[in-house]
């Protein structure tokens, strides 16, 4: 049985697929403003990619136009021929798979920053989760599903399934989960209280007021959270680096830090 991608009803389906489309620049769009730096970045970067940008544009008058979905839709997005300036991934694969396919610039390329990966319940929750080898996650959804960004393909949803098998979990949960297509869209149905658990990032959870981190993954439950970043192949804009090296700053490290993320490579530090 293959799992629900949606399961909640058709409210929820077309919340996703508005949030999805809303968050997704047209191909023709800012890219026609030179000026304009065109950013695809992983969906869960949104809180803080605004204030960094902000920032951005406070010092320089420049502008970032982000787009922000989960990172296997902007790579495939970039492949296809949108004009995007840089690429921020939330996993190293899509990032490996924009590479592969001579999508970006490899000298540009680093490891910018880190995540955490926690399990998360609506706001008020009295549910109490334990996440340690032997984890019985079915008994504590009951007949409800949980939610988290498609496994096969969102970073997110990835980590989570790698993190389940490791506590053995997921085989007596894989039938019973709300695949959504970027983890934003998994961290809104807990939030509306249509899922009583979902598998988001700390920065996803610490976004929304509306729900409360039930437990942390361990570290060593899944592989490391690693959002690389790049300049895509056919990025002429010259602004494009430099924003680049603005994400890398110094000035952009608190910004990233208050809604939870690590910066892993400052600029100068080397990749």
């Amino acid at each position: 049985m293959r799992p629900a991608r949606f399961a909640f009803g058709g409210f929820t389906r077309r919340l996703v697929l508005v949030l999805g489309l809303a968050c997704v620049a047209p191909f023709g769009g800012a890219s026609a403003q030179t000026k304009d730096i065109v950013v695809f970045a992983a969906a869960s970067l949104k809180n803080a990619l605004d204030e960094v940008s902000a920032a951005w544009t406070k010092e320089t008058g420049k502008r970032a136009v982000v787009s922000y979905v989960a990172s296997n839709a902007l790579a495939k997005q970039i492949e296809a021929g949108a004009p995007a300036d840089l690429f921020l991934s939330a996993d190293l694969d899509w990032m490996d798979y924009a590479a592969a396919k001579g999508l970006i610039k490899p000298e540009s390329r680093v490891n910018l920053l880190g995540n955490s990966l926690v399990l998360i319940a609506p706001k008020g929750s009295a549910v109490q989760v334990e996440l340690k080898p032997g984890l019985d996650l079915a008994s504590i959804l009951g007949s409800n599903r949980l939610a988290m960004g498609h496994v096969d393909a969102v970073p997110a949803g990835k980590y989570g399934k790698a993190a389940l098998e490791h506590l053995g979990a997921w085989a007596g949960v894989k039938d019973r989960v709300a695949q959504t297509e970027n983890v934003r869209a998994a961290l809104l149905l807990v939030s509306r209280g249509e899922a009583p658990l979902g598998i988001v990032y700390k920065t996803d959870a610490a976004s929304d007021p509306k729900v409360a981190i039930a437990a942390t993954f361990p570290e060593d439950s899944h592989p490391p959270i690693i959002y690389p970043v790049a300049l895509t192949k056919d990025s002429t804009n010259p602004e494009a680096a430099a924003f680049l090296a603005f994400l890398r700053s110094d000035k952009a490290k608190p910004l990233f830090e208050t809604q939870g993320f690590t910066l892993l490579n400052k600029a100068g530090s080397g990749s």
